[in-house]
């Protein structure tokens, strides 16, 4: 794990995205593409508008979810809006996105996220994996993609085979996809954004040692992935 201190959330934006182009432009070099995974919400949204005006071969990068809130796509709560409205621009247009879904069923019972995940993993699978680059947030809770504390369906999340699976935030509204803790370790490099001293409080406990109860901890305590944290 490396750490990268900023003195502000702007700076951080700025040199987090310079970051991420430099590695996804390593990839396309070595590999003809990038695969880069992003998270929603509203932490990200300078990190996106700062990396989508970088120089890059943006038609030779796909970009995936890390997790989605089971809401359509116009939903003020969508991440895949999210990532149209302020990644998807300028340069970055010519990125290839695919979200977990197109629709939604018009009920979202345990059968009917069952089935979601069933089709989201036949999507993911046709794209080249291992993924690039994997754009990470954490909740004061200590919740990283929609890894939730305690929440329906994270045991499945941490230890399912596929690359997705859902989960039902006890603490967020809506039903959420997300990609699996395997999947998430089995990306070539994490990148963990924290802002704010709340978060770093829960930062510094989670850093401790891996806990179920505090999923984050599971990305920071693991030998298997390279992860770079930016604070500010």
């Amino acid at each position: 794990m490396k750490e990268h201190a900023c003195n502000s959330a702007a700076e951080l934006a700025w040199q987090m995205a310079d970051s991420i182009a430099q590695r996804l432009h390593a990839a396309i070099n070595l590999r003809g593409h990038a695969v880069l995974a992003v998270s929603g919400g509203k932490s990200p949204i300078a990190l996106f508008e700062a990396l989508r005006v970088l120089a890059l071969e943006w038609s030779r990068v796909t970009v995936l979810l890390v997790d989605e809130r089971c809401v359509p796509h116009n939903h003020a709560e969508s991440n895949t809006a999210l990532v149209r409205q302020h990644l998807l621009q300028d340069g970055a247009a010519a990125a290839t996105f695919v979200p977990f879904f197109d629709t939604l069923p018009a009920s979202l019972d345990d059968a009917a996220l069952d089935q979601l995940v069933e089709a989201a993993n036949r999507r993911l699978a046709t794209q080249p994996w291992p993924m690039d680059l994997a754009v990470l947030g954490m909740g004061e809770d200590g919740h990283t993609a929609s890894l939730f504390p305690r929440a329906p369906g994270l045991a499945q999340a941490l230890h399912s085979s596929g690359p997705v699976a859902w989960v039902r935030p006890a603490t967020a509204p809506h039903a959420r996809l997300t990609l699996t803790l395997p999947a998430l370790l089995a990306t070539r490099e994490l990148a963990l954004s924290i802002s704010g001293a709340r978060k770093l409080a829960v930062f510094q406990q989670a850093r401790l040692g891996a806990d179920e109860a505090l999923p984050v901890s599971l990305i920071l305590n693991q030998h298997q992935t390279p992860v770079s944290v930016w604070i500010a």
